[in-house]
């Protein structure tokens, strides 16, 4: 292994060839210095091609990465910019996906770009922030660039032995932080008929932004949560010194919040390093379908760019912008809607573009994230409509309903059409 201790000394064309595709760690795992010195060279190598399912680190625009092509699950983050030029390639795929696309070879994998915490006693690393597929690239590249970064907490889960490592490059900088979302009326409104669902013992998955923050807040007095999630923000760290997030009652992990990425700010970082409480998991774990099904009571919050009168979810793109991703949420849509005592839980703001546009529609104006089939609860600022069950026309009205007022009167039009033909 080769060890870097002056980032400025990093020579990438060491390690690199001409037309390699890297996998860079995401969101607040992203190795920032190893991102800057591939941006800073990666041009003078040539043909190189990366793979991030999420960005907040700022530095991935479409300038800077003029002469390197990137790939991604989504245009989540800072990835929407690169979006918006027509400089990102979307790869349409779930979470738990990538990992075993990576391992079968289907996402090339031939270098790895990954931030880890130093060394323990055994000599493996803490992957630190971000566990979903970083162990699977690393399995299957042919390097491994680490920046071992000081600043990063040393979490239970997964590690990277450190002859697992071909380039270790020493830092110590902060991580990326992503602050708390601003929590306006309308996440509010959201939020507080999303809480209706949640009831002591309940295990919650949430994303991050204003509505799961808004939701997190308004559950202190809930008894012995549980958490089970692709990711968790700062505001598991309110509930759990509340005495609110306990564990206690799940079959599986008791004890343990199950997470595979910690995207937060200081404060979460710091409450999860060494922390048995949190465990890291890969994403064949955190979405596996049979890991899922272990737990009952299971709450799972996803948003929506919008919903069709038929329960159809679009997370994705509007028109010609695309604006998400897929993610994980079929993987837990489909484990809340089947959980016993459960529910999946759709939020968005029922209007978009300053209330010119109504987020219930008649017809998606983008790709099927998740079916009509798999849809249980969706909710706006007006109300839950749950559709589970539920024959089409009656999901029309119920969708109606929770539409802006503005828009009812249309939408009512297409829903008795919807209702004169039974489909």
């Amino acid at each position: 292994m080769k060890t870097v201790t002056d980032p400025a000394g990093l020579d990438l064309s060491r390690f690199l060839r001409p037309g390699d595709h890297i996998v860079v760690g995401q969101a607040c795992g992203e190795p920032t210095t190893l991102v800057e010195a591939l941006i800073e060279q990666g041009p003078a190598i040539g043909g190189l091609s990366v793979f991030i399912a999420t960005s907040f680190s700022g530095l991935l625009t479409p300038d800077a990465m003029d002469g390197v092509a990137v790939s991604s699950m989504g245009a989540i983050g800072a990835l929407r910019a690169l979006s918006a030029k027509h400089r990102l390639t979307v790869v349409p795929c779930h979470v738990g996906q990538i990992g075993p696309m990576i391992e079968a070879g289907i996402l090339r994998c031939d270098a790895a770009f990954v931030q880890v915490a130093p060394a323990g006693a055994d000599g493996d690393h803490s992957l630190g922030l971000i566990s979903d597929h970083v162990r699977a690239a690393a399995a299957k590249a042919r390097v491994v660039i680490a920046e071992v970064n000081e600043r990063v907490p040393r979490t239970y889960g997964e590690v990277l032995p450190a002859a697992g490592i071909d380039c270790a490059v020493h830092v110590s900088r902060p991580p990326v932080e992503v602050p708390p979302a601003t929590i306006g009326a309308t996440d509010r409104a959201i939020a507080e008929h999303a809480a209706a669902y949640i009831e002591d013992g309940s295990v919650v998955q949430t994303g991050i932004g204003a509505v799961p923050d808004a939701l997190l807040r308004l559950l202190h007095d809930r008894a012995d949560l549980g958490v089970h999630s692709g990711m968790i923000g700062d505001g598991l760290v309110d509930l759990v010194e509340a005495g609110v997030v306990t564990n206690a009652r799940k079959p599986i992990d008791r004890g343990v919040s199950v997470t595979g990425a910690l995207i937060g700010t200081e404060r979460l970082y710091r409450f999860a390093d060494r922390n048995p409480a949190i465990r890291m998991r890969a994403a064949d774990y955190t979405h596996d379908a049979a890991v899922l099904a272990r737990l009952e009571r299971l709450v799972t919050l996803n948003s929506a760019v919008e919903v069709d009168l038929t329960g159809q979810v679009n997370a994705e793109q509007t028109g010609p912008a695309y604006l998400g991703g897929t993610g994980g949420q079929a993987d837990f849509v489909r484990a809340g809607a089947r959980s016993p005592g459960g529910h999946a839980i759709i939020a968005l703001p029922a209007t978009a573009r300053r209330g010119t546009v109504s987020r219930i529609t008649a017809a998606l104006s983008g790709p099927v994230t998740t079916a009509r089939s798999d849809a249980d609860v969706i909710v706006t600022e007006f109300g839950a409509a749950e559709l589970k069950g539920r024959p089409l026309a009656e999901r029309a009205r119920r969708l109606v309903a929770i539409a802006h007022p503005d828009f009812q009167e249309e939408l009512a039009r297409e829903a008795h059409a919807i209702e004169q033909r039974g489909f």
